[in-house]
């Protein structure tokens, strides 16, 4: 007989790091599944803005998740860096820490911003907290198609929107408290009850869905809903997702820098 569902709804979030914090942006889109319900859109409220905006976006899942039922939540960006930049700026190996340092050095949750206008030297301290392109985490290394986390103006590229997306993290970290386990920097098995928010490749699954019309961004979204619904109606994400094939050593490295979920 198959395992009951551990989740109650699954949300996949295709995230964007372009314009400002409160501009209305087409690439950020959301989808919500069930464990009986297929993936549907979830449009920002009724009001003057046509697309979510990452501010909008991190107050609805801070509520959703504060207070509605246990929630599988993947988000198409890192959550942390490579161990070489904790090296290089002497930091401790602590992703809590990171994100603090993060938000002093690059504000891109403030008002007005752009990622770029912290990258030119407009405000923030980006000089201090930058990387190179060649450093990697391993997540990244093992899928093979992963780029860094600092490599911009790519095609394929997540530096803008992680460096958008982290104080976010942070944001729903202190609003929603011990309900929100951050995989894996809380531990590799999260608690029974507790919503669950994880880093997600789309390349990984997007081609396994029909596309029925969607655009990229809103497939991506849905496909990572799909998948999460799928792997936990069939039992998979404690057993497998949660628990990559990873050495003693490498656990504890992907404890720091991350690790995508659904990576073997």
């Amino acid at each position: 007989m198959p395992a009951s569902p551990r989740f109650a709804r699954y949300l996949g979030l295709d995230y964007s790091g372009a314009e400002t914090p409160t501009s209305s942006l087409k690439g950020l889109r959301l989808y919500s599944a069930t464990p009986d319900t297929d993936p549907v859109e979830i449009p920002p409220p009724p009001g003057p803005k046509k697309y979510w905006t990452r501010r909008g976006v991190a107050e609805w899942l801070a509520a959703t998740l504060r207070d509605g039922p246990p929630t599988l939540l993947g988000i198409d960006h890192a959550f942390s860096f490579p161990m070489r930049y904790f090296e290089v700026h002497h930091l401790a190996p602590d992703w809590q820490t990171f994100l603090e340092d993060f938000c002093q050095h690059w504000p891109t949750h403030e008002d007005h911003l752009y990622v770029d206008f912290v990258r030119g030297g407009l405000t923030g301290n980006a000089a201090a907290r930058s990387g190179e392109t060649r450093w990697r985490r391993l997540t990244e290394l093992r899928s093979r198609a992963a780029k860094s986390v600092f490599h911009f103006d790519v095609q394929g590229s997540v530096a803008k929107s992680t460096h958008a997306g982290l104080p976010w993290l942070r944001y729903l970290r202190r609003e929603v408290g011990p309900r929100l386990h951050c995989w894996p920097f809380d531990g590799w098995t999260p608690p029974a009850g507790a919503s669950v928010a994880a880093e997600i490749y789309p390349r990984l699954w997007s081609a396994a869905y029909p596309t029925e019309g969607r655009t990229p961004d809103q497939h991506d979204a849905y496909a990572v809903a799909h998948w999460l619904r799928d792997n936990d109606r069939d039992a998979t994400l404690l057993d497998k997702a949660f628990a990559p094939q990873l050495t003693p050593s490498e656990r504890t490295l992907a404890q720091i820098e991350g690790w995508i979920l659904g990576l073997a």
